[in-house]
């Protein structure tokens, strides 16, 4: 039997956004509310579970009658699961994990086979482009991404050359393609791309960094070097999301991680109009592909992340889901977005965050999610639960 859950009610609808262009996809509809009954049946008529054509996770995104939220979650496959620590054991470089195709296809699929998400995502990293525009890095564990020769001058970044995936990454879309027929369309294969400021982030703080200094000297001195680098990644970063659908991703996510580092205005500056021009770019050839964009910490950006044009804003747990829908209004689809710490707690208290979750973000263009990846050491018979529930509910 279908889990209850709270009735649930569309967020009220605004005026769609003056001025969207019309490369920017297809318009949502907007729908009438749907609630859910006192045992968990669907009260809708026609509601979508997912079709020969159409994954839930898509339908959801598109702005369709759907009987439940779509879920699925970020870094569902990886260090928490016993099956990818045995496998890490028998190769512990995590490139060598991350660029091999057979690899890529078991990790991905990992979750898939215990789980049942509603999103199946390429197991791989931002950074995998980076050695194909000329930019050596690696992943050292305990200490995160490095890059040996970070981009801080003009000669640097005109070593940097656009990325052609066909060429550096054809395990990618092998992956891909290998998934969609794993997959079917019982999910969606998602693919994903890092946000050209992140990108930039990494290659100029030689990796991680906790207060930015190098990037934001740069930005503020030397703009020009940096806008340079950041039109590369833009150009880069659009064909790598064409590769990416081309060989099979249904969606494809855009982690901006670090542009929440800037303020609204250098936002405007260094992030928000290369996020557009990717949007743009993708819309021109691949005007159905619906296109999801995460920062995390990004309460004080929501309506700017909003004016780059994707279908689909992910939030983090630091915003209220729906003083979110709120801000964003209806023309918008969110993703998000339970605090992924909530999955230490106990089922009941799971269950009651998910069920708030949902009923906050309505039942009109909402994919359940966490507001971040998954956390080591999160018990893995919690995230089972987490997708039975979520499975479970019905608008």
């Amino acid at each position: 039997m279908a889990t209850a859950c709270p009735p649930l009610s569309l967020p009220s609808t605004s005026p769609l956004r003056g001025g969207r262009s019309a490369r920017a996809g297809p318009r949502r509809r907007q729908l009438s509310a749907v609630r859910c009954s006192a045992v968990g049946e669907a009260v809708a008529e026609e509601a979508s579970v997912g079709t020969a054509e159409e994954p839930l996770l898509v339908s959801a995104i598109r702005g369709k009658k759907v009987e439940r939220p779509p879920v699925w979650l970020m870094r569902q496959a990886g260090r928490y699961m016993k099956s990818y620590q045995l496998l890490c054991e028998r190769y512990p470089k995590f490139r060598e994990r991350s660029e091999n195709v057979d690899l890529v296809v078991e990790i991905s699929l990992q979750p898939w086979k215990v789980f049942k998400p509603d999103g199946v995502i390429l197991f791989s990293d931002i950074l995998t482009p980076l050695p194909g525009m000329n930019i050596p890095f690696d992943i050292v564990k305990g200490k995160g991404p490095v890059i040996y020769d970070p981009l801080r001058t003009a000669a640097a970044v005109n070593e940097v050359r656009e990325f052609v995936p066909e060429e550096w990454v054809p395990y990618v879309g092998q992956a891909l393609n290998l998934l969609r027929q794993e997959v079917k369309n019982e999910a969606a294969v998602l693919g994903f791309v890092g946000a050209p400021f992140t990108l930039a982030s990494y290659c100029v703080e030689g990796g991680s960094s906790k207060n930015f200094t190098m990037i934001k000297k740069l930005a503020f001195s030397e703009p020009v070097i940096l806008h340079n680098l950041l039109q590369k990644f833009t150009t880069s970063m659009a064909n790598y999301i064409k590769y990416q659908a081309d060989n099979g991703a249904q969606a494809v996510q855009i982690f901006d991680s670090w542009a929440t580092e800037l303020s609204p205005a250098d936002f405007e500056e260094f992030s928000l109009p290369y996020l557009k021009q990717i949007v743009d770019s993708v819309r021109e050839t691949h005007p159905d592909l619906p296109l999801i964009l995460y920062a995390s910490g990004s309460g004080g950006l929501l309506e700017r992340l909003a004016l780059s044009g994707v279908d689909v804003v992910s939030l983090d747990w630091t915003v209220d889901m729906a003083e979110g829908r709120k801000r964003l209004g209806s023309n918008v689809a969110v993703q998000g977005n339970v605090d992924p710490g909530v999955l230490f707690g106990s089922k009941e208290f799971i269950s009651k965050r998910i069920y708030d979750t949902v009923q906050k973000a309505g039942n009109v263009g909402h994919v359940l999610n966490l507001g971040h990846g998954i956390k080591v050491g999160t018990p893995e018979e919690n995230v089972a639960h987490f997708f039975e529930v979520a499975k479970g509910i019905r608008y």
